[in-house]
Order: C-alpha cells, then sequence, then structure tokens
C-alpha cells in the first residue's frame, strides 16, 4: 500500500494533546490526511466549535479523509446512534452538521456506527429505524458527493454488526428498500479479526464494497507489528484487488503517537504530505 494513502485517527491518535492541535501533530509527523469520531460532545455543536475544529484542520494543511456521525457517548459505552429510537432525532439533526464541515473540509466519507441494542425496542424495530436513517443520511451527502460507511465493531457485545457479512447485509436493505446507493462498507481489520471473521475471504468476495479502511493489530489495538495480524499483506491484498482510497490508523500508540511510526515505510514521513483527495475504487 503506497504510503501516501495513510491517514492518522486523530480521536485514538495524539490524545496527549487538545483536540485542535492533533491535525497540526500529525502533518509534522509527516501524514497529509487525518479522520475524527465525531469531535463534540453534542450532536449539534455551537457554531464556534465547529469554526474553531474546521480552522485546525485547514491551518494543519492536512486533508479530513473520514469523519464520524454523532455516536453518542463513546466513552460511556455507546457506539452509534442510527438504530436508537431515543437518540434518532439528535442523528438526524447532526447530519447537517456533518455535511457542513465535510463541505468546508473536501471530506466525503462519513462513519455511521450502527448503535447498541437498547432496552424498549425490538431489534426489529431498530433495524427498521436504521434503514430510515441511513438513506436520509446517503441522501444528504450525496448533495456533497458523500459516502455514508458502515462497520462492524467489537468489544461491545450489544452492537449487533459483528462480521462483515452482518454491515453489508445492511446495505444491501438500505439500497433495496429505498434506493440509497452512495453506501459503503468500512473495513476495520482489528475489529474483523477480534470477531472471529475470515477477513481474506472478505477480501475475496467484498472488495468492491470496501469505501474506507482502519487498521490497528490484535490483540491490544496497538501498532502493527505489536500483535497477530499480518497487516501488510492484507494491504497488500486490497491494493491488488483496485482499492485506491485512504488507509487510517486507528490504533492506540504503545508510546507516544509520534514515536508510533516506526514500523511503516522510511518514505512515509515525506510522502504522505500529499492534500490530494483519494476516492475510494
Amino acid at each position: 500500500m503506497h504510503p501516501s494513502r495513510y491517514a492518522v485517527n486523530c480521536s485514538i491518535m495524539f490524545t496527549e494533546l487538545p483536540l485542535t492541535e492533533r491535525a497540526q501533530a500529525a502533518r509534522a509527523a509527516g501524514f497529509g490526511a487525518v479522520e475524527f469520531w465525531w469531535p463534540f460532545r453534542d450532536a449539534v455543536p455551537g457554531d464556534g466549535e465547529v469554526d474553531r475544529f474546521v480552522t485546525s484542520v485547514q491551518d494543519a494543511g492536512v486533508q479530513l479523509a473520514g469523519l464520524n456521525f454523532f455516536a453518542g457517548d463513546m466513552a460511556g459505552g455507546d457506539r452509534g446512534a442510527v438504530s436508537w429510537p431515543r437518540r434518532s432525532r439528535e442523528f438526524r439533526d447532526n447530519v447537517d452538521v456533518v455535511v457542513d464541515i465535510g463541505r468546508r473540509l473536501g471530506c466525503r466519507s462519513f462513519n455511521a456506527l450502527y448503535g447498541n441494542r437498547v432496552d424498549g425496542a425490538t431489534a426489529p424495530e431498530q433495524d427498521e429505524l436504521a434503514v430510515e436513517n441511513l438513506a436520509a443520511a446517503a441522501r444528504a451527502v450525496a448533495a456533497i458527493d458523500g459516502t455514508v460507511l458502515l462497520e462492524a465493531v467489537s468489544g461491545t457485545p450489544a452492537y449487533p454488526l459483528k462480521l462483515a457479512g452482518d454491515a453489508i447485509g445492511v446495505l444491501d436493505r438500505v439500497q433495496r428498500e429505498t434506493g440509497a446507493t452512495n453506501l459503503a462498507f468500512l473495513l476495520d481489520l482489528y475489529h474483523l479479526t477480534v470477531n472471529g471473521d475470515d477477513v481474506g475471504a472478505v477480501l475475496d468476495t467484498q472488495a468492491e464494497r470496501i469505501g474506507h479502511v482502519q487498521i490497528a493489530d490484535a490483540p491490544g489495538r496497538g501498532e502493527p507489528g505489536t500483535g497477530g495480524i499480518d497487516i501488510p499483506a492484507f494491504l497488500g491484498r486490497l491494493e491488488d484487488a483496485g482499492y485506491a482510497g485512504w488507509v487510517a490508523l486507528e490504533y492506540k500508540p504503545t508510546t507516544r503517537t509520534a514515536e508510533s511510526f516506526g514500523w511503516l515505510p522510511a518514505q512515509t514521513a515525506a510522502g504522505t504530505a500529499s492534500t490530494s483527495e483519494r476516492k475510494p475504487s
């Protein structure tokens, strides 16, 4: 995988710095692209908060390669609001803010965490709501040529999408029932491995559905080389399959973030400074 396709997830990395200093830190480390989980506490933050975030990315001179929709209290165990009846309105209101940030920063990939199973709603009810909300989000980001991403997640038993097939099945249902086509699978090598998925089979059969990639090693979610995933081999297979999108580093550094990039090719420090947008094939 060419080094210029790497982006740094600044919600899990450079956390020793304030949020608005992390894009600049990624740039100083040699990267030309960043991604963030939803970077605010509220689904609809104040204009000043949004402006400060946007300015920090612009001033750093990096590409915003990916952004999550509002996902609830992630630190408290929430994993999205797409299928959560009580917070569905917040998700819908959040979509407009996400589109505004995407338009201002040239971001075209937006991750919608599905949400945990919750008391007070049946699984079919939650799944029906998710179809409606994903379709609404897809219609909204289509205005800026955007794509809604959906991923399988580990470590949260109440999150129902554990395998690639679970997430892709939802994408198929949304397209079948609503006609939305600008949705794609977010391939997270760490989550799929921890959940016992056959990543090789996923790459062999679903490569054309992949719109974004995130990596971390397992166990531990550290940088590549700290666990047992053959990340270079998987990235090579992705490239052979025609994937030309971003590969986001979404790991927990075992040392300071700036010291955790030794596994990358030597040319990365100079090669990731491109800010050109790369869209998935």
